[in-house]
């Protein structure tokens, strides 16, 4: 399906990046909005952090179909899945045009609505 570069070419190492960054810096972001027990000040201290990321993110996307340009890869579909949480945790999205216009994108692709319908969050 072409979703990663061969290893050992450049284009790998920059996927490996991306992985690492939406695992570590936007992935986990998400994880302490999620309990109810965190101090609303934290959480928002917390939201405050990841929608920076989200901007970075939006700037990267900036020209772009995808993460790493014209092709998709595993990193559009993660970043996707993680996305998806922002309304769940309160984060609105609207304010990074160019990530709201790749989650449209990456919504329609035939696979993904397949994928949403398999897990029931679409009908």
């Amino acid at each position: 399906k072409k979703l990663a570069p061969a290893n050992g070419t450049w284009a790998r190492y920059q996927l490996q990046s991306l992985l690492n960054f939406i695992g570590t810096e936007i992935h986990k972001g998400f994880g302490p909005l999620f309990n109810p027990a965190m101090p609303a000040e934290a959480k928002q201290m917390t939201k405050d952090k990841l929608l920076e990321r989200l901007q970075f993110v939006d700037g990267e996307l900036a020209g772009k179909q995808y993460l790493m340009g014209d092709q998709f890869t595993v990193a559009d579909g993660y970043l996707f899945v993680v996305t998806n949480w922002a309304p769940f945790v309160g984060l609105d999205l609207s304010p990074y045009p160019n990530l709201v216009a790749y989650r449209a994108r990456v919504g329609a692709r035939p696979a993904v609505i397949a994928a949403m319908k398999a897990e029931g969050l679409v009908k």
